[in-house]
């Protein structure tokens, strides 16, 4: 499968009673989509698929299932975790979604030989192919450009969720040889990996004016720098009030403050967040409206 444009890294919304609020994250879905996501992501980071039962979780995978259908859109879901066999399993039984997006395995630390050998069982069994997410400030476990390069050759391998927590050498390098199959994943430097060649992204942020992270895609895609750079950075400023505080804590107060979802609710151990940040997000946000 090819890769391409804004990916939206579903929450996962509540009601007052605590329970998953799916009608509201059906009409999200559909939003996102309206506004040109290229796709949806479910039981991402964003979406606290830890908190979730396997009832739950499969409630947010069948709603998001049910929208991409209808819509021709991208379903990625999130998947595997530490022990490969068990993540080889269940990779094996994913039906009716276009692709798995799948941690490098955290705390593990299996160094960067592991990690290859990690994907390449996973690759094998897998019933979709995998995005790989690489983000090492949460799992410890860095890579160098040369080993996602050879991960992103692999057969089954449809692309990397790149957030190595900014842009350094190894982030050039990747880049380097064309952005095929490498998306975004630190929302508040997409403007400049989309101007070294990334594809697309997949970024939480996006939830709050979709078609402006869209319209940042097709600017660089485009070769239009000056309309790139003036967006990049409003959505950059933008981008980094939504992660003030944990994610998704600030986005949920969003959409909720303008009403897009019943509740701003969060699972422990998150809290929902501050007042302040809320305001401040909706503040930049209404400032890209104008």
């Amino acid at each position: 499968m090819e890769l391409q444009g804004i990916y939206v890294p579903l929450i996962t919304p509540f009601d007052e009673d605590g329970a998953i609020a799916t009608e509201a994250l059906e009409r999200l879905a559909h939003s996102v989509l309206d506004q040109g996501a290229a796709g949806l992501v479910a039981l991402g980071t964003t979406g606290e698929p830890a908190t979730l039962d396997e009832d739950e979780r499969r409630a947010v995978t069948e709603v998001c299932a049910r929208v991409c259908r209808e819509r021709g859109a991208t379903l990625i879901v999130g998947a595997g975790g530490n022990d490969t066999r068990r993540s080889a399993e269940q990779l094996a039984a994913l039906t009716g979604v276009d692709a798995a997006l799948v941690t490098v395995p955290a705390f593990t630390r299996p160094g960067e030989a592991g990690v290859l050998a990690h994907f390449e069982y996973l690759a094998e069994r897998s019933a979709v192919p995998l995005v790989i997410y690489h983000i090492p400030y949460r799992t410890g476990q860095a890579l160098g450009a040369a080993t996602l390069r050879r991960l992103l050759s692999l057969p089954g391998i449809a692309g990397v969720k790149y957030a190595a927590g900014g842009i350094d050498e190894s982030t050039v390098g990747l880049l380097a040889g064309g952005g095929g199959g490498v998306l975004g994943g630190d929302d508040t430097v997409i403007s400049p990996l989309l101007a070294l060649g990334a594809c697309g992204g997949i970024l939480a942020s996006a939830h709050l004016a979709t078609e402006r992270f869209v319209e940042l895609a097709d600017a660089w895609r485009k070769g239009d720098a000056v309309r790139a750079r003036e967006l990049g950075a409003r959505l950059a400023a933008l981008s980094a009030a939504c992660f003030a505080e944990p994610n998704p804590t600030v986005t949920k107060g969003v959409l909720h403050a303008r009403g897009v979802i019943p509740t701003p609710a969060v699972r422990l151990p998150l809290l929902p967040a501050d007042e302040v940040s809320v305001a401040r997000a909706l503040e930049l946000l209404a400032a890209l409206d104008d």
